[in-house]
């Protein structure tokens, strides 16, 4: 069984292979989630590419879609590429999923989004879950979202990650879906209640520890999202908090990042650009001084088509993290 307690959201943008396999060496226990991937992109094209990942487990892979035969045929690939769940996206309110019926539009349709995890379940051993949204529109009420859930349930999905905001779908940009609809948490508290034999995990507005840990006391998980992408070692901060870790030092810091280099050098080999994997670093030494020095350096030299890993190194010298070329870490 999978471990909810702590999971980080599929980001747009964030979540790829790469920030995945860095995350993971901060935190061993965290769910983490790639980005949504449309049923089309893995049907149609290089599914290969999407379904890539190395050393990021446990791990779901998020579909968009809404054709159930098409679910079910990704949700097998996903098994196969070795994801340890699959997940439905009921929650993203971009144009680019309005324009397919995907993503927040499934939450007018509660039936089918039963009929499309429904068909997804009986293909696949591994977990099938929905990340949804409490409404939409003006169907924002409680009553709508126990009727969805309800619904979702009956046709045999127990695992439910529900971003607690309603989802405007005219009007609002994907980022004022994030923050303008208020946050409710007490419907994923209402819902858990009423659902007792279901699993709820609760995202939206959790940015620190003290949040975190004050709802795993009345939900069963907490779903995290821009936060560690913007500060990955909250990460660190909440596996000491639950399991007792022994929070990173620095050498631990850069010991870390020399085997992320590693991995940048070898996916540079392949033919892979470093900005793709550089941008992930950003954030890496939030808090420290020289964190902003860091981020500036990595940001003018990145976008080049021939930057090598050693821009890390680079960046690090820089930035006065370290201060001279014997201080630099050395990867495994």
């Amino acid at each position: 069984m999978l471990d909810r307690t702590i999971s980080v959201a599929p980001m747009m943008g964030c979540t790829d292979r790469h920030f995945r396999y860095l995350l993971r060496m901060i935190s061993p226990h965290a769910l983490l989630y790639t980005e949504m991937v449309v049923t089309g992109a893995l049907i149609h094209g290089n599914a290969g590419q999407f379904l890539a990942h190395e050393k990021d487990g446990p791990c779901a892979l998020q579909l968009g879609g809404s054709n159930p035969s098409d679910l079910a045929t990704c949700a097998r690939m996903a098994e196969d590429a070795g994801y340890q769940e699959v997940n439905l996206n009921v929650g993203c309110p971009s144009d680019r999923v309005q324009y397919g019926s995907i993503g927040a539009c499934l939450m007018a349709e509660p039936a089918l989004v039963g009929d499309c995890l429904a068909t997804m379940r009986d293909a696949v051993r591994i977990p099938v879950t929905v990340k949804s949204r409490i409404g939409i529109d003006d169907h924002d009420d409680y009553e709508y979202f126990h009727r969805f859930i309800e619904t979702v349930q009956a046709a045999g999905t127990d695992v439910f990650i529900v971003h607690a905001r309603k989802a405007i779908l005219r009007g609002l940009s994907p980022r004022e879906n994030r923050q303008i609809p208020p946050l409710k948490y007490d419907f994923v508290y209402r819902a858990q209640a009423d659902f007792p034999a279901a699993t709820f995990v609760l995202n939206g507005g959790i940015d620190n520890v003290e949040t975190a840990l004050t709802e795993l006391s009345r939900v069963d998980g907490v779903m995290l999202g821009r936060a560690p992408y913007a500060n990955p070692w909250l990460l660190a901060d909440l596996e000491q908090a639950l399991h007792g870790t022994a929070y990173p030092t620095n050498t631990d810091r850069l010991r870390i990042l020399a085997e992320y280099r590693n991995y940048v050098d070898a996916e540079i080999a392949k033919g892979e650009n470093f900005k793709h994997m550089g941008r992930h670093l950003l954030g890496y030494f939030t808090g420290y001084p020289g964190a902003r020095a860091f981020r500036r350096y990595l940001s003018e030299h990145m976008f080049k088509n021939t930057a090598p890993a050693s821009l890390i190194d680079d960046a690090l010298l820089a930035s006065g993290l370290v201060r001279s070329d014997s201080q630099l870490p050395t990867g495994t």
